[in-house]
C-alpha cells in the first residue's frame, strides 16, 4: 500500500532530522558538553534519545577499532580495497564518511571516479581503476567501482552487449589477480527498498543543502528501478566468487547499516592492536635574540565571529 501524504511528510521530516544528526555526529567529539549531555545517565530521556545514545556509543567504539586496524595495516604492509556499490541514495557515502572520519588520509583514501573521458573510454576498461589501487600499508575505498559497467552503463545503454559480456568474462580474473598479488578485496552492496529510495529522493529535493546530490542520471535511475534490479541480480550472480564474495548490507535504516557494515569490515581483516612508544613533548628552544615579526593588519582575516 502506498504511503499517505501525512505519513510521507512525517518520514521526510524524520529523514531531515537524521541528516541533521549526521552533521552533529561530525562535531560531537569536539564538544565535551554535547557528549556529557548525550551520555548523561542521570537525566530523564525519551526512547529517541536513548537510541541516539546507543548509536553514538557503538559508532565511537567501532571507529576506535578502525584506528587500530589502520595502525596494523601500516605496520604489516597490508593492502586493502573495499568496494561500495548500491542504488543512488543507498547510503554508501554515509558509511564511507564514518570509516574515514578518524583515519589518516595518507593511509586511508577514497576513490570516487567520474565518468570516463574520451581518452579513458578507449583504454582497457580496468586501466583507470588500477592507478588507485593501494601500495603496502594503504586502504582504498571505492565509492562505486568497475561495477559501473554491470549497472549504470548497462541500464543506460552506455556500453554495447559485447562490452558487457566481456566485462563478466574479465572481472573474475581481474579480481583473482588482485587477490593473488596480495590485495584483500571486500565488496559491499547496499540494498534499499523501492519505498525507501523514493523517500530519500524526496528528502533531497526538499533539503537545499543536499539538492546537489540529485543529478539527472539519479532521477532517471529512479524511473528505471526494475531495470537496475535485473542488472544487480545478474551482476551478483556472475561476480560472486570465493576469492572476492559480495556482502549485502540491508540499508533501509542508515544508522544500523553503517554500524553493521563497519563491524563486518572489522571482522574481515585479521588486525591486532599495535603498541606505540610513549610520547613526551620536548621543550621548545628559546633564543634571546628572537623577536616575532608583527603581522600587517591588512593581511588579517576580519574577525566577524
Amino acid at each position: 500500500m502506498p504511503p499517505t501524504n501525512e505519513s510521507l511528510i512525517r518520514r521526510i521530516h524524520n529523514e531531515l532530522l537524521d541528516q541533521s544528526d549526521e552533521e552533529l555526529e561530525l562535531e560531537l567529539l569536539e564538544d565535551v558538553r554535547n557528549l556529557e549531555e548525550l551520555f548523561d545517565n542521570s537525566a530523564e530521556v525519551d526512547e529517541g534519545k536513548l537510541e541516539r545514545r546507543r548509536y553514538f556509543s557503538d559508532l565511537f567504539y567501532l571507529q576506535g577499532e578502525l584506528v587500530k586496524l589502520q595502525d596494523w595495516v601500516v605496520k604489516s604492509g597490508h593492502k586493502l580495497v573495499i568496494l561500495f556499490e548500491g542504488r543512488d541514495a543507498a547510503g554508501k557515502g554515509g558509511v564511507i564518511k564514518r570509516i574515514t572520519q578518524r583515519l589518516n588520509p595518507r593511509v586511508c583514501r577514497v576513490a570516487a571516479l567520474p565518468a570516463p573521458n574520451d581518452r579513458e573510454s578507449t583504454q582497457w576498461y580496468f586501466q583507470r581503476y588500477v592507478s588507485h589501487l593501494p601500495a603496502g600499508g594503504e586502504i582504498v575505498l571505492f565509492d562505486r567501482s568497475w561495477y559501473n559497467r554491470a549497472g549504470v552503463e548497462r541500464v543506460m545503454g552506455f556500453c554495447s552487449d559485447e562490452q558487457y559480456e566481456e566485462f563478466f568474462r574479465s572481472v573474475p580474473e581481474f579480481e583473482r589477480m588482485l587477490v593473488r598479488s596480495g590485495i584483500q578485496l571486500i565488496k559491499y552492496w547496499f540494498s534499499i527498498s523501492d519505498e525507501e529510495q523514493h523517500l530519500r529522493f524526496l528528502s533531497r529535493i526538499h533539503d537545499p543543502l543536499k539538492q546537489w546530490k540529485l543529478s539527472p542520471m539519479d532521477l532517471e535511475s529512479r524511473r528505471r528501478w526494475e531495470a537496475y534490479t535485473k542488472a544487480k541480480e545478474v551482476m551478483l550472480a556472475r561476480t560472486h566468487i570465493p576469492e572476492a564474495p559480495w556482502w549485502i548490507v540491508r540499508a533501509d535504516d542508515k544508522k544500523r547499516a553503517r554500524l553493521n557494515c563497519i563491524r563486518h569490515l572489522l571482522s574481515q581483516v585479521p588486525y591486532a592492536e599495535v603498541e606505540h612508544p610513549s610520547v613526551s613533548l620536548p621543550q621548545r628552544q628559546r633564543s634571546k635574540d628572537y623577536t616575532r615579526n608583527q603581522i600587517p593588519p591588512e593581511m588579517l582575516v576580519p574577525e566577524v565571529y
